[in-house]
């Protein structure tokens, strides 16, 4: 079993992918092996709405200039999917929106069925917000939602803080 980690953040090894390394540590004591892919912090195209992945059933975008259809690969390849994402004004952060709008309108059908969870970091607060938003991605995609024994995210301004905060 394989589960891909997406790192919506765009500091590579920021608060963000710390809390998935947590995630992925513990999947790792299971038995299930996992990926960490970065988005990285270069532009992504929002979802135009055009409709052209569902008219040609590509089961991909028909723009082919950013990241999103490669998270699309390895999440049609993936048994379970963890979106990682830093808050930003009470929200998911930009680029992991617009990445996952496009990946779930053009794949939703190849994710329907498998485990979902979401992480999010913050700083003080809208972390609810931003998980719920992220966990649609999952109920309305048919998958069901990976629950913790409480709320998926972390708090503080640096990988460190963090950390500290998800040992104690």
């Amino acid at each position: 079993m394989k589960v891909l980690l997406i790192n919506g953040g765009p500091h590579r090894e920021g608060c963000t992918h710390r809390a998935l390394t947590e995630v992925a540590g513990a999947l790792h004591e299971s038995g299930i092996e996992t990926e960490i892919f970065h988005l990285g912090n270069q532009p992504v195209r929002s979802c135009t709405g055009c409709g052209s992945c569902m008219r040609q059933k590509l089961g991909r975008c028909v723009f082919d200039d950013d990241v999103a259809n490669r998270v699309l690969e390895k999440a049609r390849e993936a048994d379970g999917l963890v979106i990682g994402s830093p808050v930003h004004y009470a929200s998911a952060a930009g680029g992991i929106t617009a990445v996952m709008d496009r990946v779930f309108y053009a794949g939703s059908r190849f994710l329907a069925h498998k485990p979902g969870a979401a992480v999010v970091s913050c700083r003080r607060a809208g972390s609810t917000a931003a998980l719920d938003q992220l966990n649609k991605y999952f109920t309305i995609a048919q998958m069901p939602v990976v629950s913790s024994v409480y709320w998926n995210m972390v708090h503080g301004n640096t990988p460190h803080e963090a950390f500290c905060q998800v040992l104690f």
